[in-house]
């Protein structure tokens, strides 16, 4: 099992943009990382690098290994083999560093329920060192801007998802990390809770701090993002400034399709589907 990851290590067929590294340290740098499951390989020895101070986008169909990678690079789930590293500690030799240092939203967001919108933040900040006028001042700045004030007292098991997505994005926010990791944040959400979100965002990247979100729309990737990585099947199959994965493609999207291999005849052999016949 040892020599495993060392005949995954290669990324065949995948291809890096030039400029796809900004000037100084990088806010994550993975090498060699790998992820098993009984039988399935979920995550193939992979490299990459993602520059900081940019709003960066991992995508990839479903099942492409987005989300493991994710949780294996924020400390959440352990790899089988490989180095993560952001802002130059490692993530599992130095977690204390590396969490002090990220936010996270991760798919499928667990809560305290029982607690209001409020007394949430307020939990999470006092979690994170923070003393409590900061954290008061903070909450009402989060609260106001992502438009849950007028929800702050009520119990987060009653928020529905679009709120229940700000109000995990306000407790990744609390600290002012360096890094944020959002995995799928506007997956579910409403059209005004996505773009309240989104001003959020641009604004915290604006900063010079870095944005990092896996999805599966390539509209909204294209839109946001100034870099992208795109991954199938575990692999990496591109990396780079969003204009040259894309290259001389019409859109983000084409280029994605191409890169990942996206079957065109789908569909073709389904003659009997309909024309109302039965």
């Amino acid at each position: 099992m040892a020599s495993e990851p060392k005949e995954l290590h290669k990324q065949d067929g995948s291809v890096t943009a030039s400029g796809g590294a900004a000037d100084g340290p990088p806010a994550v740098r993975i090498e060699g990382l790998w992820k098993r499951f009984g039988e399935q390989i979920a995550v193939h020895g992979i490299d990459l690098t993602l520059p900081a101070g940019h709003f960066i986008g991992l995508v990839g169909p479903n099942g492409a290994g987005k989300t493991t990678t994710l949780s294996m690079v924020t400390g959440l789930l352990r790899p089988d083999a490989g180095l993560v590293e952001i802002g130059g500690h490692d993530v599992w030799r130095d977690p204390v560093a590396v969490k002090s240092r990220i936010g996270v939203l991760p798919e499928g967001l667990r809560l305290f329920e029982r607690l209001s919108g409020r007394e949430l933040l307020g939990y999470i900040g006092r979690l994170r060192g923070l003393a409590g006028d900061e954290v008061d001042k903070r909450a009402d700045q989060l609260l106001d801007v992502l438009d849950l004030s007028g929800s702050q007292h009520k119990l987060v098991v009653d928020y529905s998802t679009g709120m229940r997505k700000k109000i995990g994005l306000a407790a990744a926010l609390l600290h002012n990390p360096e890094i944020l990791f959002l995995d799928e944040p506007f997956e579910g959400v409403d059209p005004v809770s996505a773009q309240t979100i989104r001003g959020v965002l641009e604004r915290y990247t604006s900063s010079g701090a870095t944005v990092i979100f896996s999805s599966h729309v390539m509209e909204l990737v294209e839109s946001l993002c100034d870099w992208v990585a795109v991954m199938a099947a575990g692999r990496i199959r591109a990396q780079g400034p969003v204009t040259e994965v894309r290259g001389d493609a019409p859109s983000l999207q084409n280029a994605f399709l191409e890169l990942v291999g996206a079957h065109r005849g789908a569909g073709k052999n389904l003659d009997w589907l309909g024309g109302g016949a039965r």
